[in-house]
């Protein structure tokens, strides 16, 4: 009798758990807005250096970060939809705090989003996009 109560005990423990997970699950799944302020690009040369950040441009674009779909979206004048194949751990330092993800943009090329918060500069965000090639920045800020 003792060898079935452990077990009872045990699959209850299991539910209890799995109904605690997923409920932590659901709680942790939001979604997150910021408003773009400026864009800068940086490219690598023909030899496969990189070049200099393109002056920046003002521009005012939606950024949608949604965890229950595992996608950010960038509603630029061409929609950038990445899909979110990897949540890295939350890197911090004395000046960021940095949250990236590994993703895949709607023309199926790997990459990776940043979102940085720079802690010594008033807790200014940026959004980075890094590509083998090429890294897009914009200077983000929250949508309340």
């Amino acid at each position: 009798i003792p060898t079935i109560f452990f077990q009872m005990t045990k699959i209850k423990i299991f539910i209890v758990l799995t109904f605690f997970a997923l409920g932590m699950n659901q709680s942790l799944s939001q979604t997150y807005k910021f408003n773009t302020s400026s864009l800068s690009v940086l490219e690598k040369t023909q030899n496969g250096n990189w070049g200099k950040w393109s002056d920046l441009q003002l521009v005012n674009i939606l950024v949608k970060l949604d965890t229950d779909k595992n996608r950010i979206v960038v509603y630029s004048e061409v929609i950038q939809a990445f899909e979110i194949i990897d949540y890295i751990p939350l890197e911090e330092s004395e000046t960021d705090s940095v949250y990236s993800f590994t993703c895949k943009d709607n023309t199926g090329v790997n990459c990776t989003l940043s979102i940085i918060t720079r802690k010594k500069q008033d807790n200014r965000k940026q959004l980075y996009i890094n590509y083998e090639d090429r890294i897009i920045l914009y200077n983000i800020f929250n949508n309340k």
